[in-house]
C-alpha cells in the first residue's frame, strides 16, 4: 500500500504497544510521522526498537488540551490516528477517574482541535470491541448494537463512540464536507497479539513470563471466547479504512463506526489459545485457577466484521494459528538476542505485507 507514501500522519499514543507497531509499519509504508503521547513504560517495545527514529516523536498527555492542540496544528496531518488511551479492564477498577479522563476527555480535546485544522484531515478513532452492552451475543454484535459498559474501561470506550458520532453530527456532518474537510470514523477491535506487549494481565506475555520463571501458566477464564487476531491484522484494517475515507470523505457509509476482527473458526476460547501458545513455545505447563472475586469480564465476546467485508477492500490475512504463532516466535526470539529483534518485526510486516 503504497499510498500513504509521504503523507503526513499524526498519531496519538504512539509509544505504546498498538502504536509502535504502527510506527513501523507505516515506516514501510513510507509515510510521515509525528506521535505524541506519554514517556513509554519500562520495558517497552518503542524503546527496544528505538522506534523514536521512525517519527518525529513528541512526549505529552492527551489531558492537556492545548500542548496536543499545538502539535496536531503545527504538523497539520492529512491522517490522524487516535490509539492514546488507559487500555486495561482490570487498571480501569484500579483508577477509574484516570481511565475516563484519558479514554473521553482525551477523544474530546483531540476532536476539539481537528475542529481548527484548516484544511483536510481524515481520523480514525481506534476503541475496542468492548464497546457493545453486553448481551453475551452467539452470533455476534454488529456495529448497529447498543453501546455500553460495565467495567470503567468499556464504558469509557464506548463513551468514545458517542463522543466521536456527536462531533461527527454537530461540527463534521459528511453532507457538509466541503465546509469542514474532516472525515471521522471509529475502529472497534480487541484481543490484539503480537509481540512487544509488556503490559500485565495479557494471556501470551504472560504465558511466556511464566515458562521463562518456571512456573505454571495460570489460567483464570478458561472458556472465555475472544476474537483473537494478529496486531497487524488490526492495524492494516485501520490503514485500509483512513485510505477508503480519504478518498470518499462524505460518504455518510463510511464516516461510521467499523467492526475488525478474525473469521469465525479463529474466536477461540482463552485455555485454547494458552495450549496452542505452549504448544509453539515448546514447554509450559497450564494451572487453571476460579478465582471468584475477580472483577467481571464479559465470558463471551464475538464481533461481527460483515459490513467491513461487504464495503473495504480488507479481509483477516492471519489466522488465529498463525497469530499466536508469529506472536510467540517474537518473544522466543527476543529472550534470545534481543538486539535483533527489529530485524525480525521487518520480517514478519513484510511477509504480512506481500
Amino acid at each position: 500500500m503504497n499510498f500513504f507514501e509521504d503523507k503526513k500522519v499524526f498519531v496519538t499514543g504512539h509509544t505504546g504497544f498498538k502504536g509502535t507497531w504502527l510506527l513501523h509499519l507505516l515506516k514501510h509504508l513510507g509515510a510521515n510521522v509525528k506521535g505524541f503521547a506519554l514517556p513509554a513504560h519500562h520495558p517497552s517495545l518503542f524503546n527496544i526498537t528505538k522506534a523514536a527514529e521512525f517519527c518525529k516523536h513528541v512526549e505529552g498527555d492527551i489531558r492537556n488540551k492545548n500542548d496536543l492542540e499545538k502539535e496536531l496544528l503545527d504538523f497539520e496531518p492529512d491522517f490522524v490516528f487516535h490509539l492514546a488511551a488507559q487500555p486495561l479492564v482490570l487498571d480501569s477498577y484500579k483508577d477509574p477517574v484516570y481511565t475516563f479522563e484519558v479514554n473521553q476527555m482525551g477523544t474530546v480535546y483531540l476532536l476539539d482541535a481537528l475542529k481548527k485544522l484548516d484544511k483536510t484531515c481524515t481520523c480514525i478513532v481506534v476503541t475496542t470491541d468492548k464497546v457493545y452492552k453486553d448481551q453475551n451475543k452467539f452470533e455476534g454484535y454488529l456495529e448497529t448494537d447498543t453501546v455500553g459498559g460495565f467495567d470503567p474501561y468499556s464504558a469509557s470506550k464506548a463513551g468514545c463512540e458517542l463522543i466521536v458520532d456527536s462531533y461527527r453530527n454537530s461540527f463534521f456532518h459528511p453532507e457538509k464536507y466541503l465546509k469542514h474537510r474532516k472525515s471521522i470514523a471509529t475502529a472497534r477491535a480487541g484481543n490484539v497479539i503480537g509481540g512487544g506487549d509488556f503490559a500485565e494481565n495479557r494471556l501470551i506475555p504472560d504465558i511466556i513470563k511464566s515458562i521463562e520463571k518456571n512456573r505454571k501458566v495460570v489460567i483464570r477464564n478458561p472458556e472465555a471466547i475472544r476474537p483473537w487476531q494478529h496486531v497487524l491484522d488490526a492495524l492494516y484494517a485501520y490503514l485500509v479504512l483512513a485510505k477508503q475515507v480519504y478518498e470518499n470523505p462524505a460518504n455518510d457509509v463510511l464516516n461510521a463506526a467499523w467492526n475488525f476482527g478474525p473469521f469465525a473458526e479463529d474466536i477461540w476460547p482463552v485455555l485454547e489459545v494458552a495450549k496452542n501458545a505452549i504448544q509453539n513455545y515448546g514447554k509450559g505447563e497450564i494451572c487453571i485457577e476460579k478465582n471468584s472475586n475477580a472483577p467481571k469480564e464479559t465470558s463471551r465476546l464475538v464481533l461481527d466484521i460483515s459490513k467491513a467485508l461487504e464495503f473495504l477492500p480488507w479481509k483477516p490475512k492471519w489466522d488465529a494459528e498463525i497469530a499466536i504463532k508469529k506472536t510467540v516466535e517474537w518473544y522466543a526470539h527476543y529472550n534470545q538476542s534481543p538486539k535483533t529483534i527489529q530485524e525480525l518485526m521487518d520480517r514478519q510486516i513484510k511477509i504480512f505485507l506481500d
